[in-house]
């Protein structure tokens, strides 16, 4: 399967193929285009990416969560290019026989994808200006706080 498309994601199509026998938890996070950030309404993102090392750094990701946790299935799928408000530009579904491995999976898939993956947005704002940036506010945060809790 390809990480990255040009194509708009079909989160339906994507999420049927994650049922099986031995799965009792499917978690979906579907990244959004929202209107307004910082302050500032949205017109647009405009997503570019290394694509090969991008694709290589996500499958990479994927594997060392079925390392860490019993999945059954898993997926990642970024878009690039132009995105609209309210369009899917990243969707990670991560398939288990329990809920636990399912969500923290998940999280940690977001959180790498969006620190480690060569994939930059271009944020669109109507009163004509843009920024670059990669939109990780946070993940490190978050990861550091994940290492803490399994070390209790």
């Amino acid at each position: 399967m390809q990480h990255i498309t040009h194509q708009p994601i079909h989160i339906a199509e994507l999420f049927a193929e994650m049922h099986s026998s031995g799965t009792g938890a499917v978690v979906m996070f579907s990244g959004e285009i929202r209107g307004a950030n910082k302050g500032k309404e949205i017109v647009c993102l405009e997503y570019e990416a290394y694509e090969s090392m991008a694709e290589r750094i996500i499958a990479g990701i994927l594997e060392e969560a079925r390392r860490k946790w019993p999945l059954n299935k898993v997926i990642c799928v970024h878009r690039v290019g132009r995105l609209d408000i309210s369009e899917c530009a990243v969707v990670v579904i991560t398939a288990s026989a329990h809920r636990d491995a399912a969500y923290k999976a998940n999280r940690f898939i977001i959180d790498e994808v969006k620190h480690n993956a060569p994939i930059w947005k271009n944020e669109v704002f109507s009163d004509g200006s843009n920024e670059w940036g990669n939109n990780c506010e946070g993940c490190l945060q978050h990861h550091h706080d994940d290492e803490l809790t399994h070390q209790h």
